[in-house]
């Protein structure tokens, strides 16, 4: 279905085509990201989850890849993503790397595979750097991580961060609520974000955090903040593949935007190809 998605986006003119095997982009590296970071560009990430979309996604211009554990909605069908196992997780990762083999690509740290023990956490992270050939793991939580986050650093293995609104923490969090509203939760969260970075990670995503204040913790940090739900005033953007392609025609968020109705695209020529069976058109 994703591959059919966004080979329509292709076929409407497009212009992000796929690199062949002789134009294969040189493999973006975490210097990169860093270098561009420092050049005041605005960095743009968006998930991917399977070999077809990381296919058609490599070389289209966006600066990382994140394999995450938001495909315990987007493609296995659960409420939230704490039924994500670390198997689903490096079975999709490797997956994405195969179809995007120049694509910088962070991977999640699933729901308890990091917060049991830092020598869990370590063994967790080793096995999905080694298994899908990801560039970096994500890992949610602040000041309570920050260690975790240091022994991962400290091993040779790149983190990005993630702080407000924490998916794996929803039920301790009260749902999907935006974050850092009151004085002492802005606090909190500041701390957090100071804490993830001495840690050694290499960027932090923001998730759902009041504007005003994902702009002063960006503004008070040396590294990159991705923002999701959090205003402008980030470093860059992460959204949902199939939020951006509106591949859910019934879900419409207040931070996503859609750059196309590919879902319902989807739906009609399915109708069609069934219609031309029964009606003899096809074959």
């Amino acid at each position: 279905m994703m591959a059919a998605a966004l080979q329509w986006l292709f076929s409407r003119g497009y212009n992000g085509a796929v690199e062949t095997e002789a134009h294969t982009p040189a493999r973006r590296t975490l210097r990169d990201i860093q270098t561009h970071y420092r050049q005041g560009a605005i960095l743009s990430m968006v998930t991917c989850y399977d070999f077809a979309s990381a296919q058609l996604l490599d070389g289209c211009g966006i600066d990382m890849l994140l394999v995450g554990d938001s495909l315990g909605n987007t493609m296995l069908g659960f409420e939230t993503t704490l039924p994500v196992t670390l198997e689903d997780m490096i079975r999709h990762g490797a997956a994405v790397r195969r179809g995007a083999p120049g694509a910088f690509i962070v991977v999640d740290m699933p729901y308890m595979t990091c917060q049991i023990s830092h020598e869990e956490a370590l063994r967790n992270a080793g096995r999905v750097m080694q298994e899908t050939g990801c560039d970096a793991v994500k890992v949610e939580g602040g000041q309570a991580m920050a260690p975790t986050i240091r022994r991962l650093t400290d091993a040779g293995c790149p983190v990005m961060g993630h702080i407000g609104l924490t998916p794996q923490s929803i039920h301790a969090l009260g749902g999907y609520r935006l974050q850092g509203k009151e004085d002492e939760a802005a606090k909190r969260l500041m701390a957090d974000a100071v804490a993830v970075q001495d840690a050694g990670a290499f960027s932090i995503v923001i998730e759902l955090v009041e504007q005003r204040l994902s702009r002063e913790i960006t503004e008070s940090l040396s590294i990159p903040t991705i923002g999701i739900g959090s205003g402008p005033g980030c470093s860059g953007q992460v959204q949902v593949l199939h939020d951006v392609l509106g591949l859910f025609p019934d879900r419409h968020l207040r931070h996503a935007r859609r750059y196309a109705e590919v879902g319902e695209t989807i739906r009609n020529a399915i109708r069609s190809y069934a219609e031309d069976v029964r009606t003899g058109r096809f074959p």
